[in-house]
């Protein structure tokens, strides 16, 4: 399993690391499934950067995705997968997923017929979006001070900001903190199981002069 582009960190996947994937599974009879719920987001342009809709695809594989990103509609409950891979075994595996999708996962009728629309209307969703994310991006980088101990990590695309915190406070604490003194809301890193470090991680979502206040709060991030 892939997440392409990872959430929260916004890692995509790069060319020569989906061939050995493709390569790995190959050989070893695996099927690949890569949730790509977030490509459209990315920051830059990386001509490094990969889906996994392109080949080879010498392994099954599959690519989800839906609405629920695609066009910021987290409501509107459609998604989808696109197969790939040797013919037998993609043949196959359609035959078993009509049977579950027909069984299993129907989508209201409402949403059926509106969903041409909205897909006609993702450039400009997308655009905001990244409108947006990109400008609170630049928002966090920009009020947090090298003599806080505070930084913001890289990240490639998304929708969330990663912060390292030092580490005389723990993960929880600092979500704590921020939320119970200062009205803030931040998720800890280990709510994506995070291993190491002390990282809490931030919506980019927010209205942009909303963050701007919520910033203005912290002051620990001026110190």
């Amino acid at each position: 399993m892939v997440v392409n582009p990872n959430n929260p960190t916004g890692t995509y996947l790069k060319r020569d690391e989906w061939l050995r994937l493709q390569e790995f599974a190959a050989v070893r009879g695996l099927a690949i499934l890569a949730d790509e719920v977030f490509f459209d987001y990315p920051w830059q342009p990386d001509p490094s950067r990969v889906s996994s809709l392109q080949g080879p695809h010498l392994a099954l594989t599959f690519t989800l995705s839906g609405l629920s990103k695609v066009a910021g509609l987290p409501q509107m409950k459609l998604g989808w997968i696109h197969a790939a891979g040797p013919a037998a075994a993609r043949r196959e595996a359609l035959e078993r997923l009509e049977w579950i999708a027909d069984s299993y996962l129907p989508v209201s009728a409402p949403v059926q017929h509106a969903a041409a629309r909205w897909l006609e209307l993702t450039p400009s969703i997308q655009a905001g979006i990244r409108a947006r994310t990109t400008g609170n991006l630049d928002t966090f980088i920009q009020a947090i001070t090298p003599e806080s101990g505070w930084r913001v990590l890289p990240s490639e695309g998304g929708w969330c900001a990663i912060l390292e915190a030092p580490r005389f406070y723990g993960e929880e604490e600092w979500a704590l903190m921020a939320l119970q003194s200062h009205s803030v809301q931040f998720q800890p890193g280990y709510f994506y199981d995070f291993e190491r470090g002390v990282f809490l991680v931030a919506s980019l979502l927010v209205v942009p002069e909303v963050l701007e206040i919520a910033l203005r709060r912290l002051p620990f991030l001026q110190r």
